[in-house]
């Protein structure tokens, strides 16, 4: 039968094994330094994979294969306890596989694995605000959610903010690492979606820096970013790095290729991380 399948492009995976964690089925392992499917059979075909990968070598590709088999999925992956098991049910139910969800379930309950887990999984998606609703879409980032109806913060004065940008341009693919406005410059990594999701962001997070813009998940050629990064420590003498990005998962890749980059480079720059929530509250930041 035909059905979607996990591509992995050899050239621009460098074994960093983001993806083997990021698939619940165990469809993927590192072998000879190289991320590899291990097994049609277990991979879904859903792509949480390809948020993992900050490399961009992982698509998804239809091809013959042999049919995805939940039930010997949640046989094998029952054997490693609760944590590995309530996180491939999620993934499931976040991709609105309802059947394999039932499927999942069904096996855990007839072979009595886990009663607890399984209360807690259907209490905690009976409870959930938002029900996760794909369209076209794999990764829990991009779920639908309306948030409407809550009451936004106000503040009293109503001046109008002041842009903070003082460059052009900021996507990362277009910048110049040897530009004038990187020297000694504090630099600002910003994921596409933090500007939209935490009001005070120019002030924040803009005033007094040079920014550049990302997306992991949708650019291409992501190899190119932890190069650039790189000469900025090492051309440009930047000062620091602070790395702004959302709560999603496919966010991570940001922060694994300013690691790389400054790992890489023959002198070393602090950064620093800070994680928005979707609806644009700051929830963690720190040096690292």
């Amino acid at each position: 039968m035909r059905r979607t399948i996990i591509r992995i492009d050899e050239k621009k995976c460098t074994g960093c094994g983001i993806c083997v964690s990021g698939c619940h089925e165990g469809a993927l392992q590192i072998i000879e330094e190289k991320a590899r499917l291990v097994s049609e059979l277990f991979c879904d075909g859903l792509g949480a994979c390809i948020g993992e990968c900050p490399e961009g070598a992982i698509t998804l590709e239809e091809r013959e294969a042999e049919p995805y088999d939940e039930t010997r999925v949640i046989e094998r992956i029952s054997k490693s306890g609760k944590g590995t098991i309530m996180a491939h049910l999620r993934h499931l139910r976040d991709h609105n596989e309802k059947e394999y969800v039932k499927q999942g379930v069904e096996y855990l309950k007839k072979n009595n694995i886990y009663p607890e887990l399984i209360n807690d999984f259907e209490m905690e998606t009976q409870k959930s605000k938002h029900v996760h609703e794909q369209q076209g879409g794999g990764c829990p980032g991009s779920k639908i959610m309306d948030f409407r109806s809550e009451k936004p913060e106000t503040n009293a004065t109503t001046t109008a903010v002041t842009s903070q940008l003082h460059h052009w341009p900021v996507q990362l693919h277009l910048v110049n690492p040897a530009a004038s406005y990187f020297k000694n410059a504090d630099v600002v990594i910003a994921a596409d979606c933090t500007a939209f999701s935490y009001g005070n962001f120019h002030n924040d997070y803009m005033k007094g820096k040079t920014v550049v813009i990302a997306c992991p998940k949708l650019d291409s050629n992501t190899e190119s970013y932890i190069e650039k990064i790189k000469m900025m420590a090492e051309d440009s003498n930047i000062n620091t790095i602070t790395v702004v990005m959302m709560e999603v998962p496919c966010c991570g890749g940001l922060l694994h290729m300013t690691k790389l980059a400054v790992q890489k480079a023959s002198r070393k720059v602090p950064v620093k991380v800070v994680y928005i929530s979707i609806q644009g509250k700051i929830l963690q930041e720190e040096w690292i």
